[in-house]
């Protein structure tokens, strides 16, 4: 739980560093990569709480 929690802070840290690069540069491979690592940060969210619903149901 724990390790899930520091990956997603990190991930979303990345992802504003990223747009942060965007911002500064305005060079599209930044927001490009921030995006990415944002939907994947959504998806393993939604993953996480997938699996918390389903250990209070079991």
């Amino acid at each position: 739980m724990l390790l899930f929690r520091w990956a997603m802070l990190l991930l979303l840290l990345g992802a504003g560093v990223s747009f942060a690069f965007y911002a500064g540069t305005g060079q599209v491979r930044f927001r490009k990569a921030g995006l990415v690592i944002l939907k994947w940060t959504i998806l393993a969210a939604f993953g996480f709480f997938a699996v918390l619903v389903l250990e209070r149901l079991a």
